[in-house]
């Protein structure tokens, strides 16, 4: 018997799948992107940490059989899925609304970061569709009944947060890139209303999908 937890070449397959998804934008990356650009770096790594976080729940949650729960109180994920959707939503009205109010210039790229920023993540995270379809139908097909089930999850546990806080990260420095063009009025409002169209389009999906 093997003394790794995970067959390598199944492990292997993982890390390309998994590669995949974590850099598919969706509503973490958007959210990476747009609390980059507005908060600036710290609150994207808070963001990124906050996120994270969210998935190792979703991790010792698939860890109590989450699998089981999903397929037992359908209804349950489906309302926190749309609670998720509507915070997404809201959080795109609320760019677009704060694009047509006068504001400090300074201001606009220095926002508080830190609990907040560490809150908004693990909440767009929690209630994120790509983590329900990652742990409801991706990771099932990689676990093997036949070995201890701890050592799999904590495997590709470091696989799948790995990939994202490299790649949300990478979103969300890049959106902190562009906070120094956020003091010019026009390209301010032009993406604080790009951000919040991006971000009601991913809570239609979100809800679209659910």
């Amino acid at each position: 018997m093997s003394a790794l937890p995970v067959d390598p070449a199944r492990y292997v397959t993982f890390l390309g799948v998994m590669g995949v998804m974590a850099i598919t934008p969706g509503p973490a990356n958007v959210f990476a992107i747009a609390t980059g650009a507005q908060r600036g770096k710290g609150a994207a790594l808070m963001g990124m940490v906050g996120m994270n976080a969210a998935t190792l729940v979703w991790f010792a949650g698939a860890a109590l059989g989450l699998g089981a729960l999903v397929l037992a109180f359908p209804r349950a994920f489906h309302l926190i899925a749309l609670a998720g959707a509507a915070y997404v939503a809201w959080l795109g009205i609320k760019s677009i609304a704060s694009s047509f109010r006068p504001a400090d210039p300074q201001a606009l790229i220095r926002q508080p970061s830190g609990r907040s920023a560490f809150a908004d993540g693990f909440a767009v995270q929690i209630s994120n569709p790509k983590a329900v379809l990652f742990f409801t139908a991706v990771l099932p097909p990689f676990l093997d009944p036949h070995s201890p089930l701890p050592g799999q999850l904590a495997a590709f546990a470091v696989a799948t947060i790995g990939f994202d806080v490299i790649s949300m990260s990478a979103y969300g420095l890049g959106g902190a890139a562009l906070a120094a063009k956020m003091n010019e009025p026009r390209f301010r409002r032009g993406f604080q209303i790009g951000v919040g169209v991006l971000l009601i389009g991913a809570a239609t999906l979100m809800a679209l999908r659910h």
